[in-house]
């Protein structure tokens, strides 16, 4: 059985947002930034829909138009490709070994990652909003492994973040913790030799 590569997105296939668009998100309010990410897993989880978390991010009601425009700048924050590590992605499926992706991510973040043209070689996509479940709970990781209808073994899942790959190896897989594009390339030779 040929391995299947799972990746997550944030900070392995984007960059990490820029400081510009954070600001430009905030907008001087005080506190957003511990509030954006304090909240943010019942976001990923789908607890919390888009009203009621820029609402709190915000600590003011946010509707309609605006709050229509705040998703886009989220969105717009997270789109800007590693484009060494997507350089990769583009090579394991041109070698047809399987990409598959697995993000803590909103449901509207999900929705506006798809349309990005550098993800097209990547599928299926697991999204935490869509699953109503987050990294690093267990259950996804065999969720996702159902998904792909192959055992958790036969699965490398890349994420920068070791509490998620210590979840994804307590669930079978195996595991890498991605620092940057050139070791995960040698990382990945030696995870896909068996």
């Amino acid at each position: 059985m040929r391995k299947h590569v799972l990746f997550d997105y944030g900070n392995v296939i984007s960059l990490a947002q820029d400081a510009a668009d954070v600001a430009r998100m905030a907008q001087g309010v005080p506190g957003f930034e511990e509030r954006y990410w304090d909240l943010r897993l019942d976001f990923d989880r789908d607890t919390l829909d888009p009203e009621a978390y820029w609402s709190r991010v915000y600590g003011r009601p946010l509707g309609g138009a605006e709050l229509d425009r705040v998703i886009a700048m989220d969105v717009a924050s997270w789109s800007r490709p590693n484009e060494e590590t997507v350089a990769i992605v583009d090579e394991l499926a041109a070698d047809d070994v399987p990409v598959a992706l697995l993000s803590n991510a909103p449901v509207c973040i999900a929705d506006g990652l798809d349309e990005l043209p550098f993800m097209a070689p990547i599928s299926p996509r697991f999204y935490s909003g869509r699953m109503g479940l987050v990294k690093p709970d267990l259950e996804i990781y065999r969720r996702v492994a159902e998904g792909l209808g192959v055992p958790p073994g036969d699965i490398v899942f890349i994420d920068d973040r070791l509490e998620n790959i210590a979840g994804a190896e307590a669930a079978g897989m195996a595991g890498i913790h991605f620092r940057d594009a050139a070791t995960l390339r040698d990382d990945l030779k030696l995870a896909l030799r068996g």
